[in-house]
């Protein structure tokens, strides 16, 4: 498997994990590519099965350092699955009424029902990363959401839902290029905030939370994989082969047809 499955209550040591990954796939980018296409034909069979048989669920959760490529992620995998059994949940800055609930209360409401996929564009682990480093609230209190989200994750395994977890891990050299491209390129400098230099002074202080977050929540039931990222082609080869190696592992069939089909004349 071309992605880093992170085994469960591990000292995750990020630095030793190469963002690059090319090692992973020496046969290069055309070859990735046309291996990609391969998956996403498969991966929109496996929905088509997924949602016809209503019974399995998916949740796929990517979380990444700014310009990690959750967005380039979810267009190039989907490219081509059925958009009414797949849905995507972006999670910005929490809002008042949000606030008002505890942090879990906006994640459970757009996790996947029978038949879906649901993709999480940053997630439940905010609370553990952007509030631990930004010291947004007390530690006390970030340090029991780890058990929290894993209590969480485990209900909705237990319910049915089969939960991945992608880490796109990218250096801070590879940020540096891709911020300074946004602002070099007048199509893509919308998407520059400049609260992301803010947040690139803190590199360290991200990766040591998401290290501990990464070691702490990943289990066997809802494991977290770290995925070489730099590379974008690497990136998506690696989630695709991921997410269709699991749907393939799920015992899903095509529900029986209506009895008497055969004696049925269309005229």
């Amino acid at each position: 498997m071309l992605a880093h499955r992170v085994a469960p209550g591990v000292d995750l040591d990020l630095a030793a994990i190469d963002p690059d990954g090319a090692a992973a796939w020496p046969d290069g980018k055309k070859s990735a590519r046309r291996r990609l296409a391969e998956l996403r034909e498969r991966l929109a069979e496996l929905q088509r099965l997924l949602w016809a048989g209503d019974r399995h669920k998916l949740l796929v959760v990517l979380q990444a350092m700014d310009t990690g490529g959750k967005d380039g992620t979810i267009r190039k995998v989907f490219e081509g699955v059925n958009p009414q059994g797949v849905k995507v949940a972006n999670f910005k800055a929490p809002t008042p009424r949000e606030l008002a609930h505890d942090y879990l209360w906006r994640v459970h409401r757009h996790t996947p029902g029978s038949g879906e996929i649901v993709v999480f564009n940053r997630s439940h682990y905010e609370d553990v990363l952007i509030v631990r480093v930004l010291d947004l609230v007390p530690e006390e209190r970030w340090q029991r959401r780890y058990e929290h989200i894993r209590d969480f994750e485990q209900l909705l395994v237990a319910e049915g839902t089969t939960i991945l977890k992608f880490y796109l891990h990218i250096s801070k050299e590879e940020q540096a290029a891709r911020l300074q491209a946004r602002l070099d390129d007048p199509a893509k400098r919308w998407k520059f905030n400049p609260g992301d230099v803010d947040h690139r002074k803190l590199w360290d202080d991200y990766i040591e939370a998401y290290a501990v977050a990464l070691g702490r929540t990943s289990t066997e039931r809802a494991p977290w994989f770290v995925v070489p990222a730099n590379r974008k082609w690497f990136r998506d080869l690696a989630v695709a082969e991921t997410i269709v190696a699991t749907l393939e592992s799920l015992d899903m069939s095509y529900p029986p047809a209506p009895e008497g089909l055969d004696e049925v004349v269309i005229t």
